[in-house]
């Protein structure tokens, strides 16, 4: 279910915790295309997940070509929004990834500031973590076994994706949420772009200057793809008389 807005995405999780059923939210942009297209594991557990967000200028502007315009949704924006909607709903919520000073102190902020909100599991994985072996399982069962509704992954991709999507079968009433650096934002442990940054679609420019070695690299395969995507986008326009 691709969403094009909040709304969309509040009625969904709204009727998910009603129902205390669970839920795979993934957050797509433009290193998760790249990633999908050499990684079949990635692809397929992206094609599991039961709602799907635009995290990213590109794909806004894509769907925005193909007649089809989506909101952006940064994982990182939706992690506050969604905690109060835990906290109004009485669903316990937990946190998987980063590292254990980053979820103490993540968990430890949002608890402050949204009333009824419940922290009642937090777990940084070793380095090495897989996805698909016995120790996700186990994280998994207890999940399910606390009654956690809601659970925020800080994994990074493929690894977060692919851990929601096995999830949806090992803890069927969880709903989990793919954020990557989003609680180190919040934790403070790393620094966001200030809010200009991102009105002028430039926080991946940010984000690169502070990494050159590690993001160049990734965001120079994102702009190869994209006169591909680009022309897709109007091939749909065209066959589907978008405007």
């Amino acid at each position: 279910m691709n969403l094009r807005d909040f709304a969309e995405l509040a009625e969904a999780v709204g009727a998910r915790f009603a129902a205390r059923e669970g839920f795979a939210l993934a957050t797509i942009n433009l290193d998760h295309l790249v990633k999908m297209r050499s990684d079949r594991a990635f692809a397929q557990a992206y094609a599991r997940q039961d709602m799907v967000v635009a995290d990213g200028n590109p794909i806004v502007w894509l769907s925005r070509l193909a007649g089809r315009p989506v909101e952006l949704l940064p994982g990182s924006d939706l992690i506050r929004p969604l905690c109060r909607m835990a906290g109004e709903a009485g669903v316990p919520v937990a946190m998987v990834g980063s590292d254990e000073a980053t979820l103490q102190e993540a968990g430890d902020r949002l608890e402050a500031d949204m009333p009824g909100l419940r922290v009642v599991l937090r777990h940084a994985p070793p380095m090495g973590f897989d996805p698909d072996g016995a120790a996700a399982a186990d994280i998994l069962g207890r999940l399910e076994a606390e009654g956690v509704g809601l659970c925020f992954l800080a994994l990074g991709a493929p690894k977060q994706e692919r851990f929601a999507a096995r999830g949806r079968e090992l803890a069927p009433h969880v709903g989990f949420a793919s954020i990557g650096a989003g609680l180190d934002f919040i934790s403070g442990r790393q620094k966001r772009a200030p809010i200009w940054v991102r009105r002028l679609a430039m926080e991946w420019v940010w984000r690169a200057l502070g990494d050159i070695r590690r993001l160049g690299p990734r965001y120079a395969r994102c702009i190869a793809i994209l006169p591909r995507l680009a022309i897709g986008a109007l091939r749909l326009r065209m066959s589907t008389g978008g405007h």
